[in-house]
């Protein structure tokens, strides 16, 4: 085994997508373009004073699985507040968005499920698949048409459909109501993971939100707690029949200690911010048209993909050049990510820009500067 991880280390530095921890201190001064913090959220007192309170109250830890003494009145809360949000029915928090993922595929799956996924979900989803013994096919990223092909000639009784509503990487959106329209045809549960939209898209309430897709039968919404709304963990929305069966057939809900009481109330505070202060919504937005505006005047044509929410990505060359651009502008005060294979769905590394809602327009101007010059010295 050794030897064998010597030999691996040698294939991530020849290819150059070695990756290394990078130390964030806190009060280092950094313009963070890479964090999926969208809305600013984690560093609002109100989130702290309101993570405090529970730990004061609830203790630090749910202190077991929720089903033998985890679930606090917090969890109940905001489960309800999630599906309130969202406009789902019901609500299942998780430890984490992974987690939920890998929970409700699992608790679905199996050889009499067929998967339909689209070539771009998210690892998470991808460990889902293959964790539940469910066949799975990869339709072409947004095609419907090849989706609806991989559906025609089932022989499983039963069918999901699994996409992001916005890509982690490219950022682009979902054709979510197409989607639903075939799930329906073809007696197939959507699963629309909301990672990247919950607290960014549908003034904040995410792409489900409003649309045919809210509260529908035959939909599902995976979300995290940890990118717009500022703290940890994760949940499944759907039907009161899914909770129940996820309730006793999800195993990283079974098995795992309970999210956090403090991340719990995190969250739920985060929730009411977001319905009631519109604006960070609107800044995100405002700040990732700015971003767009300033910076595809500067780069190849094709070369920015300009993202329906926060993210927005810059493709790069290779793996070398993208990690060399975003060293500069790490030491230039700039942090962006850094997205090489096997982390990109179609293999074209990039630099990976969120638009987040706190930037100011001279924080903005800086980063734009650093990442264009950082850019220009690869050539």
């Amino acid at each position: 085994m050794s030897r064998w991880l010597a030999e691996q280390a040698g294939v991530r530095t020849a290819r150059n997508v070695e990756r290394t921890l990078m130390t964030r201190l806190h009060d280092a001064e950094v313009i963070d373009l890479a964090s999926n913090d969208y809305l600013g959220l984690s560093r609002d007192p109100r989130l702290a004073e309101a993570a405090a309170e529970a730990i004061a109250r609830w203790g630090t830890s749910a202190t077991s699985s929720r089903l033998v003494a985890g679930t606090t009145q917090l969890h109940v809360d905001l489960e309800n507040a999630l599906a309130d949000l969202t406009g789902m029915e019901t609500g299942l928090a998780f430890s984490s968005g992974y987690l939920a993922n890998i929970g409700v595929l699992t608790a679905l799956g199996g050889p009499g499920t067929l998967i339909v996924a689209d070539a771009h979900c998210h690892a998470s989803l991808i460990d889902g698949f293959r964790l539940s013994r469910s066949r799975t096919e990869t339709y072409e990223h947004g095609d419907v048409a090849d989706a609806e092909r991989l559906l025609a000639d089932r022989t499983e009784p039963r069918a999901l459909i699994a996409t992001e509503s916005i890509f982690s990487v490219l950022g682009d959106e979902a054709p979510l109501d197409e989607l639903l329209d075939l799930a329906v045809r073809h007696d197939a549960m959507l699963l629309v993971d909301e990672a990247h939209s919950l607290g960014v898209t549908g003034a904040g309430r995410g792409s489900v939100f409003g649309t045919a897709l809210a509260g529908h039968p035959n939909v599902i919404v995976t979300a995290t707690l940890s990118k717009a709304l500022g703290s940890q963990g994760g949940a499944v929305l759907g039907s009161a029949a899914l909770r129940e069966h996820l309730i006793n057939r999800a195993r990283t809900f079974i098995f795992d200690t309970g999210l956090a009481p403090s991340a719990a109330a995190a969250a739920l505070t985060a929730i009411g911010i977001v319905i009631e202060e519109p604006e960070r919504v609107a800044s995100l937005h405002a700040n990732a048209e700015a971003i767009a505006n300033t910076l595809v005047p500067t780069l190849e044509p094709g070369q920015f993909d300009r993202g329906a929410g926060a993210v927005q990505s810059i493709r790069m060359p290779d793996a070398r050049t993208a990690l060399a651009a975003s060293l500069v502008a790490r030491a230039a005060g700039v942090a962006v990510g850094c997205f090489r294979p096997p982390s990109v769905p179609d293999n074209i590394s990039r630099l990976r820009l969120t638009a987040r809602a706190d930037l100011s327009s001279s924080e903005l101007d800086t980063a734009c500067t650093v990442i264009e010059r950082a850019i220009k010295e690869q050539k």
